[in-house]
């Protein structure tokens, strides 16, 4: 049987964070490797039983029975996942590291060698459906469950989903204790939870910790997954824990109170590989929604908007007071959705569906968690005019590209660069045939960048960078230093004004300037 799958030990490196983000499985050791959620998918194939009923509790008798209650109730819920992965291992040689190695160093024979990856997971329908993280089981080639009761089963993937870190098992089985799922969109910070699995070690299967929500919306963008993937990288919308989640734990079950799902446990953050109080998982609704598509489609369909963005300078939040997590459209691609319904490169998008964008990550999670055919509203700002554009959005496939879109053109004008490198803190030049062969660019129009002041905040802030070219500025066209200096002129001074760049990888980037005062 061959299925995907591989345990791995990886660090998702994360500027926000001093340390690796770690998957909370024991995996990359063994084998040598070293969202807004939306709402409730309603799936009522998902049959979960582990639900209790209990007051909120009154005395530290009543405390310790409300998880008693709970870790008897889920238990038999959460299974332990062994994968294991067949890899070719070369004799080494006994000249290796001494003069004769030259010689006789050649190495011996490749022999297989069977590699095991412990995991957890988490049963969510009784006829034998179980999920936990992709990334205990990609790669795999044998697959085996063991239940809390001694049972072991082969299992077979349903089908996996690499943006989310999910995926989902089968085992021939029926009449198993089934997780009940709670809302994910209800939970608050400093509400109890409890992370069940398999840390560390085969024998310490089943084992319970507890804590509480520590936050609530950690987005992240997932690792990059070559050229060609659209939206960025996607994005991760995570449940931040400081209930104790080591090696091994990944794909188990994290759970409320009342025994229902809340989150399944994805990573840890940690100097040492181990727990130090900061795991995430990934939201319930997710879930759900994810293990319904593949159980009844056999895979996910996700929703595909076709934009590259990022996020917007400070100095154009500023100046122009939008919302703290706008994003700049970098490219559009051809005939994709997004392109369909007006959106331009060096548009940027301020919020969807209504809501203002405080983290530019939250759009790519939004689209995500939307399906093909539904329709997005996005706010968007166009040269200082506010929109609304709606896009139906269309279905992410596994090759889909992006293609740069520019404008160029201008007029003319004169005054001294000079002056200007001193008032602004940028160094231009009109871009020669030269330049333009040197960068790729098809054509010599604009203005680029070849110095900025980094003593100026402002230019430092506004994202600008040596390289770029200048083809946009206060909503007029820039061909030359002329055009530019011309428009530059008619900035008063003290006002902000925006500039378009492409740099040069092709992709668009907007930002803001503020022209000096004047002085007495």
């Amino acid at each position: 049987m061959s299925t995907q799958g591989k345990v791995s030990l990886a660090v998702v490196v994360g500027g926000a964070f001093l340390a690796g983000i770690l998957f909370a499985t024991a995996g990359a050791n063994l084998f040598g490797v070293g969202d807004a959620v939306g709402t409730s998918s309603q799936a009522a194939n998902l049959d979960g039983s582990t639900q209790v009923e209990q007051a909120a509790p009154s005395t530290p008798n009543g405390f310790e029975t409300a998880f008693s209650e709970v870790a008897a109730s889920v238990n038999p819920a959460v299974v332990q996942i062994r994968a294991a992965k067949v890899v070719d291992r070369r004799r080494r040689s006994p000249f290796e590291g001494t003069p004769f190695e030259q010689f006789f160093g050649q190495r011996g024979p490749s022999e297989p060698e069977v590699r095991q990856g412990l995991g957890s997971g988490v049963v969510v329908r009784s006829d034998g459906h179980i999920v936990t993280n992709n990334h205990v089981i990609q790669d795999a080639e044998q697959l085996s469950v063991q239940t809390l009761d001694g049972e072991q089963y082969e299992a077979e993937v349903v089908g996996t989903d690499q943006y989310k870190d999910l995926a989902v098992l089968k085992v021939d089985a029926s009449d198993l204790t089934a997780i009940s799922f709670g809302s994910s969109e209800q939970l608050s910070v400093g509400q109890w939870v409890m992370a069940f699995g398999s840390p560390l070690d085969p024998q310490l299967n089943n084992s319970v910790t507890a804590g509480i929500i520590s936050a609530l919306g950690r987005l992240q963008a997932s690792p990059q997954r070559g050229r060609g993937s659209n939206q960025g990288s996607g994005v991760q919308n995570f449940i931040q824990t400081d209930a104790a989640i080591n090696p091994g734990n990944s794909g188990g079950p994290l759970v409320n109170l009342q025994g229902q799902l809340v989150g399944i446990n994805t990573a840890i953050v940690s100097r040492s590989g181990g727990n130090q109080g900061i795991g995430f998982a990934v939201p319930s609704n997710t879930v759900e929604r994810i293990a319904t598509q593949i159980i009844e489609e056999g895979s996910v369909r996700r929703a595909y908007l076709g934009v590259r963005y990022r996020k917007a300078p400070e100095t154009l939040v500023e100046n122009e007071n939008l919302p703290k997590g706008s994003a700049i459209v970098s490219q559009v691609e051809e005939d994709a959705p997004a392109a369909e319904a007006g959106l331009e490169a060096g548009d940027i998008i301020t919020g969807i569906n209504g809501n203002p964008l405080e983290n530019y990550l939250q759009l790519g999670n939004q689209i995500a968690s939307m399906r093909p055919g539904e329709e997005a509203a996005l706010q968007i700002n166009r040269d200082g005019e506010a929109r609304t554009l709606t896009v139906t959005l269309g279905a992410r496939g596994e090759s889909m590209t992006a293609s740069s879109e520019g404008n160029s053109g201008g007029e003319g004008g004169a005054s001294s660069a000079e002056a200007l490198q001193e008032e602004l803190g940028l160094q231009l030049e009109d871009v020669t045939p030269e330049i333009a062969r040197r960068l790729g660019l098809d054509e010599a129009r604009g203005v680029v960048i070849t110095g900025v002041d980094q003593s100026s905040r402002m230019i430092r802030d506004s994202g600008l960078q040596p390289r770029q070219i200048i083809f946009k500025m206060a909503g007029e066209q820039i061909s030359d230093m002329d055009a530019f200096m011309e428009v530059y002129q008619r900035v008063e001074p003290g006002d902000a004004f925006r500039m378009a760049v492409r740099n040069p990888d092709g992709f668009v980037f907007v930002t803001s300037l503020r022209r000096p005062a004047e002085t007495e």
